[in-house]
């Protein structure tokens, strides 16, 4: 036994181990990360902020040259955060490690401990986010003159008043503070501001350029209740959907919304906009209100969406965001203040049904080789005991879908005489299922008979592809459990998921 030879190769892979955990390159001013060094990223550098990517993915690409800017914004202002990445598909322990399910992911690290990061996607959002999470969480206030430049920077800003502020309440109020990115905060113990702005002993005021202008907090000084407080005060009553908006609205703590689909140039908003707005007050923090300009191109898809015809405008519904997106849709459209507020209850009371779409059967349903699927008729067809039914939910303005239906039509034909297999397709935009729910399109499943488990088809879509995945009865080309509930967008003609319709 060479013992020498062997004790040699064990230490010059140790070595090995040891200079390549050390080594961290650079790309374009990023760290690159891998399981060798992303220990030592994370320890040596007190701010980092990881983006966790996959080459293919569209929002990636997208991000790409706005991480790039980042970086080096925070080079020049000599900032000691730090940006690096992870290619995930190469390096999956790491992911896996870090709860990655979907791409990109980013997490920032402040002294090796992470948090998920929740801020915007360009250059100047990302600097922002980063240097409000490593400096002070609020601005000191000196002055009346400092607190009202700080009111006039932005539509909504936040000031503590508190004479120590070492006290709970005032810890409790900084951490709601450091929880918050979308707003600025103050904090002062001057008497000359607290008199200005008639505060007596600890208070906030959430001071705003819309509604009533300001807000003065009630509650108990507790990091949720001051955080609840904000989200619910920092939004119009009624918002206005639009690009600017929309994050805001998806993205915020109220989960519940009643859209309110109007139009303009018909003059609705002048006709209920009132109403709309006493509506909200009686549901603030519970249901957002937001109006929907349907005049607008971009928005005609949402239209779409909820399965609405230009002709039912002004129209309702109502949204419930969780896993996945429940909708809920009025007996009549009635705009009145009372119309509303009787809808809102209802749905807050659990009186309301979720609102699924669904087609009409066509006659001709099972005349060709691929059988038409809509809501009424889906649960008899696919599951069938005695078939495997092989079912592509799509879209019909999806590109990858076009470029599918040739080739699904030819597999429809291949299988037209096997009396044990069914190739159905369903369009997914105008019929929804309880009981399943379609991220993205094209969504090819197997509902298998006896069992009618549900396999999600992930290989090529090639007629070979596709046979083979009936053929060994779901086994090859399945999707792995990560890869059916992460999908992403990848461009205007690629596969888009679903559930960000909006």
């Amino acid at each position: 036994m060479r013992v020498g030879v062997s004790v040699a190769v064990l230490l010059a892979t140790l070595v090995l181990t040891v200079t390549a955990e050390e080594e961290i390159s650079l790309d374009e001013g990023v760290l690159v990360l891998t399981k060798g060094n992303f220990k030592k990223a994370t320890e040596d550098n007190e701010f980092i902020l990881v983006e966790f990517y996959a080459p293919w993915c569209g929002h990636c690409k997208a991000l790409a040259p706005e991480y790039v800017k980042a970086a080096a914004k925070l080079t020049e202002l000599e900032s000691a955060i730090k940006l690096g990445k992870v290619d995930a598909t190469e390096e999956t322990e790491l992911a896996e490690e870090h709860g990655v399910r979907g791409y990109p992911t980013l997490k920032f690290f402040r002294s090796g401990k992470a948090v998920d990061y929740n801020g915007g996607r360009q250059a100047e959002e990302i600097v922002n986010w980063l240097l409000k999470k490593t400096g002070p969480p609020a601005k000191a206030i000196a002055s009346v003159d400092e607190a009202k430049a700080l009111i006039d920077e932005k539509p909504v800003v936040i000031i503590g008043f508190f004479k120590d502020q070492e006290s709970d309440g005032a810890k409790q109020f900084l951490a709601a503070a450091a929880a918050t990115d979308d707003h600025p905060f103050g904090i002062t113990s001057e008497d000359a501001v607290f008199k200005e702005y008639e505060v007596e002993g600890e208070g906030i005021i959430l001071f705003k350029d819309f509604d009533e202008g300001k807000n003065k907090y009630e509650g108990e000084l507790t990091e949720e209740d001051i955080t609840k407080f904000v989200s619910a005060n920092s939004l119009p009553l009624v918002v206005d959907f639009n690009h600017e908006t929309a994050s805001k609205i998806f993205g915020g703590e109220i989960k519940s919304h009643l859209l309110i689909f109007l139009s303009k140039e018909a003059g609705h908003y002048d006709a209920h906009l009132e109403a709309c707005i006493n509506a909200a007050k009686s549901f603030k923090g519970q249901v957002l209100f937001v109006t929907i300009n349907t005049d607008e191109d971009d928005h005609a898809r949402i239209l779409e969406f909820f399965g609405m015809k230009k002709e039912e405008v002004p129209g309702l519904r109502i949204i419930k965001l969780e896993e996945d997106m429940a909708k809920y849709k009025p007996d009549t459209y009635d705009l009145s203040e009372s119309g509303l507020t009787t809808f809102v209850q209802k749905f807050l009371d659990g009186k309301l049904k979720q609102h699924l779409l669904s087609q009409d059967l066509p006659e001709d349903w099972d005349k060709e080789p691929v059988k038409v699927l809509v809501a009424s008729n889906f649960d008899e067809v696919a599951f069938s005991k005695d078939k495997n039914v092989l079912v592509e939910f799509y879209a019909p303005w999806c590109g990858h879908c076009k470029q599918l239906a040739p080739i699904y039509d030819q597999l429809g034909e291949k299988f037209k005489d096997d009396d044990s297999i069914v190739i159905g397709k369903m369009d997914a935009t105008v019929n929804e299922l309880e009981h399943t729910k379609i991220q993205s399109f094209p969504t090819i499943k197997l509902y298998k008979k006896d069992t009618n488990e549900v396999v999600e088809y992930n290989g090529e879509r090639t007629l070979d592809g596709m046979s083979k995945f009936l053929e060994t009865g779901g086994v090859y080309g399945q999707a792995a459990p990560e890869d059916m509930e992460d999908e992403e967008e990848e461009d205007e003609e690629g596969d888009v998921p679903a559930k960000d319709e909006l």
